[in-house]
């Protein structure tokens, strides 16, 4: 078991997948109010189990008696969401895969974890958010590497302007491209297979990917 490498059960919608199972074998586990109905599926057990537990209906709470519960009011300044994250990284988290932050029926809460990963990113940490069918990654000035398979979509989002973007290996490669914010220019690439290369020289964005979305062939 990797001891800095966090899940995070969140309470949005999740498809299970080879490549989430994946994503999240060996890995420690916290879970934020009804994101525990993820665990099973997923073949997990948390080791915390946190929130205000108004998502949780009894027959998930009798499914895992035995799971340390840390309650908090629901009258609190944070989500559940980033008091988990606060308690991963207490408990020495440098990497994080947000199960669930993606899509449900609260948009507020996955455009804030969006966000929210942005900022941890900042703070360097390594952020996955994923349903299962969707996935995200921040990106920041620097460079990094995702592995999607061929034909499959994604796009950049920029949370600012963006300049100097690279992406690489993909039908449609940018070089030192100057992205204004609130731009669609960066939506619907394809990936080529295997890795593909981003790089920024500023701003803030986020990468959606969606690798078992083949209509891009």
């Amino acid at each position: 078991m990797n001891n800095a490498r966090f899940t995070i059960l969140l309470g949005g919608d999740v498809t299970v997948t080879n490549r989430l199972k994946e994503a999240v074998a060996n890995s420690r586990v916290i879970a934020a109010d009804g994101g525990m109905r993820h665990a099973a599926p997923l073949g997990l057990t948390a080791e915390l189990w946190v929130g205000d537990f108004d998502s949780a209906n009894q027959a998930l709470l009798d499914a895992w008696p035995d799971v340390k519960r840390q309650p908090y009011p629901a009258a609190k300044a944070v989500t559940d969401g980033e008091i988990a994250v606060s308690d991963a990284l207490s408990r020495g988290a440098r990497s994080l895969v947000l199960v669930g932050a993606l899509g449900g029926p609260r948009s507020d809460h996955a455009l804030q974890h969006l966000l929210y990963a942005v900022a941890l990113a900042e703070r360097g940490l390594e952020v996955t958010l994923t349903s299962g069918e969707e996935e995200a990654r921040p990106l920041l000035p620097g460079s990094m590497d995702i592995d999607l398979p061929p034909a499959s979509l994604f796009s950049v989002t920029g949370f600012t302007a963006l300049e100097g973007l690279d992406i690489g290996n993909v039908r449609y490669p940018l070089d030192d491209f100057a992205l204004a914010f609130g731009s669609s220019r960066t939506i619907s690439n394809v990936a080529n297979g295997g890795l593909v290369h981003f790089s920024l020289k500023s701003g803030k964005a986020i990468v959606l990917a969606r690798p078992y979305d083949l209509t891009g062939a």
